[in-house]
């Protein structure tokens, strides 16, 4: 990466964004900039919340085209700088772009539980379905008026999961792939590299043939070799594996917070036999291949949309 490049930094709400900015900034000693914090005192100003600000945006122009203008002069300033922005991406076309995501449940009692909260919430409950709301809100304005969609993984270098990874860990990994460090070949050629949460990933294989491969020949690289990324599919929020269960399921065996992949298809991008990566996940992904995925590995799995809406949430339920 060039040396004066800078670093932006996009993700979910509640997924650590504040806390790995200022990490990296003064790690890398340079000066960090928040658009959130922009936006929030917008907010005060005008005695709305920000969801508040987010909803009044869709119709004031003036409220996103003066943060635009302030990004756009910053980004032709040449300064290295860590930027804590939604759009930053868009603007910054230069810069190491970084998206962190995180478990809506997990990302929402964060939120609730900080204490200078500029909004308050009765509950976790109501904390996920406003977050969901503001989140959805600027998903919505920024695809009409830019044609950004900022959950297009596609537009990142490198996805990072905080849902389980602590922040120190996730500083570690964006510096490795700021000096080139990590995995290059995905970063820089083929991006993105995605550092997933192995329990939030779907299986698309049922788990008897994973296990009739147990007696196969153990193809897994020497300790001293890494392991090849998986390839997983993206689909409305969800990842899924394409290839590489074998190596999923030692990740979850032996504890990971992160594993490493690169992205297949997403959303409407073929990724097997003519289907798109949406198409294959709802095609692929059921119930009972859920149920025994999580069974086998210890973990709980919520059920996607397309099999919630006939049941419960989680296979554990």
């Amino acid at each position: 990466m060039a040396a004066q490049q800078s670093i932006v930094i996009n993700g979910d709400l509640g997924s650590g964004k504040t806390t790995v900015s200022v990490m990296l900034a003064q790690r890398l000693g340079v000066r960090r900039i928040s658009v959130g914090d922009i936006y929030r005192r917008m907010a005060e100003e005008r005695g709305m919340t920000a969801l508040q600000l987010n909803l009044h945006a869709e119709l004031d122009d003036e409220v996103d085209g003066y943060v635009d203008r302030l990004q756009r002069e910053i980004a032709r300033s040449g300064e290295q700088l860590v930027v804590d922005s939604r759009l930053a991406w868009f603007f910054f076309t230069d810069a190491l772009k970084v998206h962190l995501m995180v478990d809506p449940t997990v990302g929402a009692g964060r939120v609730l539980a900080r204490p200078d909260k500029a909004e308050t919430y009765s509950s976790l409950a109501e904390a996920k379905q406003r977050l969901r709301e503001r989140s959805e809100s600027e998903r919505v304005r920024f695809l009409t008026r830019y044609g950004a969609d900022k959950t297009r993984l596609r537009n990142y270098d490198l996805v990072c999961d905080s849902t389980r990874a602590q922040p120190e860990e996730i500083v570690e990994h964006v510096i490795a792939a700021f000096e080139g460090r990590l995995a290059p070949e995905v970063v820089r050629e083929n991006p993105p590299l995605i550092l997933a949460d192995p329990a939030r990933i779907y299986p698309t294989q049922e788990i008897g043939v994973l296990r009739d491969l147990d007696g196969a020949p153990d193809t897994t690289p020497p300790a001293d070799e890494p392991a090849p990324p998986l390839r997983l599919g993206h689909a409305d929020g969800h990842l899924f594996v394409v290839d590489g269960h074998r190596r999923l399921s030692q990740a979850l065996r032996s504890g990971s917070r992160l594993v490493a992949a690169s992205l297949a298809a997403e959303g409407d991008e073929v990724v097997v036999g003519g289907l798109s990566a949406r198409s294959y996940f709802e095609a692929e992904v059921g119930r009972s291949m859920i149920y025994d995925w999580c069974a086998a590995h210890g973990t709980d799995l919520p059920l996607p949309p397309h099999l919630a809406r006939a049941g419960a949430g989680t296979v554990a339920e």
